[in-house]
């Protein structure tokens, strides 16, 4: 008896998703001063579909991914950080951080200076924070953090707070409020459409599991998770500290 193999799916080798759902049509690379490195978890790197560090690096020329837990020791890292007549953040709320909502223009370009590196730790929160834990060099670096005051968009997850944003929803607000202290250049009108696009096509295959071309049908209705739990497991990096 011949046994039938069933094809496997076709997949997008730019932003690794199905090609029935492939968002690459919407990116649009911004060119940016500031240059942006997820940091990003294995966990989210191998088994993440709907993660979001891969889309922000797509659509920003000026950003690199790196993969790890410990980067107390690696090479790329360290390279960056020892980098002369530039300047390294990381993008995290803690004591005495550089807040970009409150800061006048003068500051934020005082503060930024010519070449800076804003660091992102990609991984849901738990494994954020042991990011952070274990990395040494991380924690010498001064923080940037905002005042978040928009609900996420990533609907289809739960989160554990209603403020609480994905990478790329971070990274666009960090880009508008650099763009306010005129910093920034860059046009963020269409920054967030993968994302947005992304959202669709989830939500179109929780309402019609079995249709492979996710058509729209007015009659169902899908009601986002407004439940927050305090144990993430969805793309999320800010807690607030004491």
């Amino acid at each position: 008896m011949q046994l039938e193999i069933e094809n496997p799916r076709i997949k997008c080798y730019k932003c690794l998703r199905p090609a029935s759902t492939c968002i690459c049509k919407h990116i649009s690379p911004l060119h940016t001063k500031t240059r942006f490195i997820i940091l990003m978890h294995p966990m989210e790197y191998n088994k993440e579909k709907n993660g979001t560090g891969r889309m922000t690096n797509l659509q920003l020329e000026n950003s690199e991914i790196i993969v790890g837990v410990d980067f107390t020791d690696n090479k790329r890292v360290n390279e960056i950080l020892n980098k002369e007549n530039s300047s390294s953040f990381l993008l995290y709320p803690g004591k005495d951080n550089f807040n970009l909502s409150t800061r006048e223009s003068s500051e934020i370009i005082l503060f930024m200076g010519d070449d800076p590196h804003i660091f992102l730790l990609d991984g849901t929160w738990p494994c954020a924070r042991k990011m952070l834990k274990m990395s040494k060099n991380l924690q010498k670096l001064k923080r940037v953090s905002f005042d978040n005051k928009i609900k996420s968009k990533f609907i289809i997850k739960q989160q554990p707070e209603a403020l609480c944003l994905s990478t790329i929803e971070s990274v666009f607000t960090v880009l508008n409020l650099l763009k306010k202290g005129d910093f920034e250049q860059c046009n963020t009108e269409n920054f967030l459409l993968p994302f947005e696009k992304m959202i669709e096509h989830q939500l179109e295959f929780i309402l019609h599991p079995d249709n492979e071309s996710y058509h729209s049908n007015a009659n169902r209705e899908y009601i986002p998770k407004n439940m927050y739990k305090k144990d993430s497991e969805r793309n999320i990096f800010f807690e607030q500290e004491g």
